[in-house]
């Protein structure tokens, strides 16, 4: 579940921060090797893309070669992470092989016979059907559809009607497995945003984040409108002087929610001087993928305590070298890598009342000892990265 529902159910629970930075260098390594495979890489969040094996000659394509090709790719990844499981869905499109790779999961790997797509996906969930979310399933529900089979007897005509002109005559296809989108490597460079330019200079705070959240929604609302979603939120300021400023972070995975970008956008704006005035503010979404996945990680979880005022998703948790640097104050999250100038390398097991714990083990050693420290002692360290340098200028589709 998300955590959103895990914190509401469980407040009194601890909960280890997210190492977007961790992630992101696995995520990279991954891509990587998709590259070298295919020409043609679609990433659709951290840890899934898209990958056209038409456009690789060199692999074979009959079933017996894509499933060699994917146990040899699985291979590939857990040696290059370092441990990490893969699972693999091959399909003759986008639709079919994300679903396969979910029904692959964990840590498998499922090819899907050309021919027998429509038999594969007619027992599932309608759920399993891009654009078929929480409040649309519920609309299917309630004309005694619940899975696809059932979703393949209600007629074009009616689905237009339900859901709208474009969303029901992509569901009524995608349905029967017509899925003839492409994979588009391309597409991580696009952006949806929306920007004004002040008649005088904004300088209150608070009207500021009001405006953010007004070009939050409008954003959110575009995506929805052209059923996109995206994985970096930018912020774009001119200032009183014109001197012109973007600053953008990357989630995990895509979103359209107005809510996850208004947050990211307002703690972007919180890093910059606004002090004199703004003359003009943007705020833009990029990084789109045609799939909109639920969220697993709120804006609460990209806002974990450790620098500034929260783990900042571009630049936050240990790096390859372990190069060592040290926030002031110095504060203790749950999952924070740290290290010991006797004990070596760990993670933070919880913090308290004058008090850190920490476990000293890590992905390539045995459980650890468990060992508690006072807060401020010396002896023990973070180990973060230095901030990103994200000041680029997004792509305007507006």
């Amino acid at each position: 579940m998300s955590t959103a529902e895990a914190r509401s159910r469980c407040p009194h629970a601890a909960y280890l921060s997210p190492r977007f930075e961790v992630y992101r260098r696995s995520s990279e390594l991954v891509l990587t090797r998709l590259r070298e495979v295919s020409p043609s890489v679609e990433p659709l969040s951290l840890d899934e893309a898209f990958v056209d094996l038409a456009a690789c000659p060199d692999v074979d394509r009959t079933v017996a070669g894509v499933r060699s090709f994917a146990e040899n790719l699985r291979v590939d990844v857990e040696r290059l992470t370092g441990g990490l499981t893969a699972s693999v869905g091959l399909g003759s499109s986008k639709l079919i092989a994300k679903i396969a790779s979910e029904l692959a999961k964990p840590d498998g790997c499922l090819v899907v016979t050309p021919g027998t797509e429509r038999d594969l996906i007619r027992p599932l969930a309608v759920t399993v059907i891009p654009g078929v979310g929480p409040a649309t399933a519920e609309r299917l529900r309630r004309l005694g559809v619940r899975t696809v089979a059932g979703l393949e007897s209600v007629p074009a005509s009616e689905l237009v009607h339900l859901l709208g002109p474009a969303h029901g005559a992509s569901v009524f296809r995608l349905a029967r497995a017509d899925d003839d989108r492409a994979v588009v490597a391309e597409r991580e460079a696009k952006s949806i945003s929306v920007e004004d330019t002040f008649e005088t200079d904004l300088v209150d705070s608070v009207r500021l984040n009001a405006v953010i959240e007004h070009m939050s929604d409008r954003v959110a609302d575009r995506l929805k409108a052209v059923r996109l979603s995206g994985r970096t939120v930018v912020l774009k300021v001119r200032r009183h002087d014109f001197a012109t400023h973007t600053r953008s972070t990357t989630l995990p995975g895509p979103t359209d929610d107005r809510r996850v970008i208004a947050g990211l956008a307002a703690r972007l704006l919180r890093e910059l001087d606004t002090s004199d005035g703004v003359r003009l503010l943007g705020v833009g979404v990029s990084g789109l993928t045609d799939w909109i996945q639920d969220e697993l990680f709120t804006i609460e979880d990209y806002e974990a305590p450790g620098r500034h005022d929260g783990w900042d998703a571009t630049s936050a948790a240990a790096p390859s070298g372990g190069s060592v640097a040290d926030p002031a104050p110095r504060r203790w999250w749950p999952g924070a890598d740290v290290v010991h100038a006797e004990h070596g390398r760990g993670w933070v097991w919880g913090a308290g009342r004058g008090q850190v714990t920490v476990r000293f083990e890590t992905a390539t050693t045995p459980t650890g000892p468990v060992r508690t420290f006072p807060d401020d002692d010396l002896a023990l360290t973070l180990l973060i990265s230095e901030p990103a340098d994200d000041r680029t200028e997004p792509a305007d589709d507006r």
